[in-house]
């Protein structure tokens, strides 16, 4: 059995973010709260919390905004020994709105031309990901530049040849994409190479153009993935894999505070509980609770929890 450096390995940009201190309009808000913002790096967080050994690769400037985000990751035991520093780059921002009535902030990114947009195939360490069992992607990264897009494809196709198991959120952003069509092409050839899909159900209805969480588990399923998982907010989330399809209750919340970064607590969720061995049921069981926490926080990684409470919830 081979002896794995890292249980999961992810590629994609981090960015640091400016999280508004007050409802509102961006342009009418004073104050703002530094945050650190990213799919693909919520995901690591959230893995490194629960014990997982995570290793993260990624391009950032030397600028302030890289130095913090660097020492936040490896704050939280992510390794980031494959993250270059580039001082002739920069790094990306965001600024996300605030919100009063559960529905999703308003986000202004600031990352075209960014550190991490100018990763390529050549950034990819051949060596250094087969070192990891797992690989979680997501549709943000290869939506940054065409180059980051053949680094997904790279690190995809050398996973699959490695024999290990890979992830994929679609994470639609389509502001990043020069067209819908492409979007949705591009995002399916990724996905259709994964073992387990995570989409929510509207991301799902605009990739596949079946209505329901049937059908767009269906539709991957078709195509060889071996687990999809359709995330359905509130009523929690439906599975279709080889062992079996069904529906998982979500979880009660009190007070929705922010909705971004719930889809990244269900991927830790599910990804945790499967690298752990655990069933399906129990994996997305464990994925709707992760995302029932990240609603009722501010930030995208202050609902993580720990292994001390993941245990004390019994999931």
């Amino acid at each position: 059995m081979q002896d794995y450096r890292y249980d999961v390995a992810t590629f994609g940009e981090m960015m640091q973010m400016f999280v508004a201190e007050t409802p509102g309009p961006l342009e009418q808000v004073a104050r703002f709260t530094k945050r650190t913002a990213g799919a693909e790096t919520n995901v690591a967080i959230g893995l490194a919390r629960l014990g997982l050994r995570v290793g993260w690769a990624s391009r950032l400037g030397t600028d302030s905004m890289g130095r913090y985000l660097l020492g936040e990751m490896q704050r939280e035991g992510v390794d980031c020994s494959r993250v270059a520093c580039d001082p002739a780059q920069r790094t990306g921002f965001q600024f996300k709105g605030r919100v009063t009535d559960g529905s999703d902030p308003p986000v202004e990114y600031h990352r075209k031309g960014s550190a991490a947009s100018q990763m390529g195939p050549a950034d990819v360490d051949e060596e250094w990901l087969r070192s990891a069992r797992h690989l979680h992607a997501t549709g943000v990264f290869p939506a940054i530049s065409a180059t980051a897009r053949g680094a997904a494809q790279k690190t995809l196709d050398v996973m699959r040849a490695a024999g290990g198991t890979i992830s994929f959120d679609p994470n639609l952003r389509p502001s990043l994409w020069v067209s819908a069509d492409e979007m949705r092409r591009e995002i399916n050839v990724l996905a259709c190479q994964a073992d387990w899909v995570l989409p929510g159900l509207e991301e799902g209805r605009f990739l596949t153009g079946e209505t329901t969480p049937e059908g767009i588990a269906g539709f991957y399923r078709q195509r060889g993935v071996k687990l999809v998982a359709v995330k359905l907010g509130p009523e929690g989330a439906y599975y279709d894999g080889v062992q079996g399809s069904g529906r998982v209750a979500g979880f009660p919340v009190q007070e929705v505070v922010d909705t971004v970064g719930a889809g990244d607590g269900f991927a830790v969720g599910v990804i945790s509980a499967l690298l752990q061995g655990r069933t399906v049921v129990e994996a997305v069981r464990r994925g709707a609770w992760i995302g029932a926490r990240a609603v009722q926080v501010l930030g995208d990684t202050e609902g993580l929890p720990t292994r001390a409470e993941l245990d004390a919830a019994g999931l």
